[in-house]
């Protein structure tokens, strides 16, 4: 009778150590490595700034994002059953946050990577301060984020295409005096 007891006591234990370990809520986001970390959805380089947002997901795969609204559109192609944990950067500290506990600023004129214009914050009240300093800006929660629509600020986009095209050209005329200068020398 006693063996009988015991057997079942280990069958029990067992078994919450198995739910237990299924419901896990330790994800913990990884650090961003600016020179191999690449968007999960548009494949950009992801800077290790207040941009940045992960996905742990429940098998410990972690899924980073340059922009938000990059996170936003892997959930929508891939739902979030498999999603273990979100993170999200506040704007200020550049801390790791649980993407449901953050606030959110948007404003479609807000400058971020893939141009979505949402901020994050750890304290509302720092949100707000941010509105009010900005003269602009929507306060959002996790919860209106998902009746947000996600739209990217098209004019910004090209803005950036202009400037990174700005650049390259700068760069390759800095290169190519470089290389007139070098054979000057010879």
């Amino acid at each position: 009778m006693k063996m009988k007891w015991f057997g079942m006591l280990v069958v029990l234990l067992l078994t919450m150590s198995v739910v237990s370990a299924c419901g896990r809520s330790d994800y913990q986001p990884q650090a961003i490595n600016e020179d191999t970390d690449r968007c999960a959805i548009c494949k950009m380089a992801i800077k290790d700034d207040a941009f940045a947002t992960q996905i742990i997901t429940k098998d410990g795969q972690s899924l980073k994002f340059d922009d938000i609204g990059c996170m936003n559109e892997w959930k929508l192609q891939n739902g979030t059953d498999t999603i273990g944990a979100a993170f999200v950067r506040d704007y200020g500290s550049n801390q790791w946050l649980k993407y449901e506990k953050a606030y959110y600023v948007y404003d479609s004129s807000f400058i971020t990577p893939m141009a979505y214009g949402i901020y994050s914050f750890e304290e509302e009240a720092n949100a707000k301060s941010f509105i009010k300093e900005q003269g602009k800006g929507k306060l959002m929660t996790a919860d209106d984020l998902t009746a947000h629509k996600w739209e990217v600020n098209r004019d910004m986009m090209d803005m950036n295409d202009m400037k990174d095209m700005k650049e390259m050209k700068d760069m390759k005329e800095m290169k190519d005096d470089g290389q007139k200068t070098e054979g000057h020398h010879q």
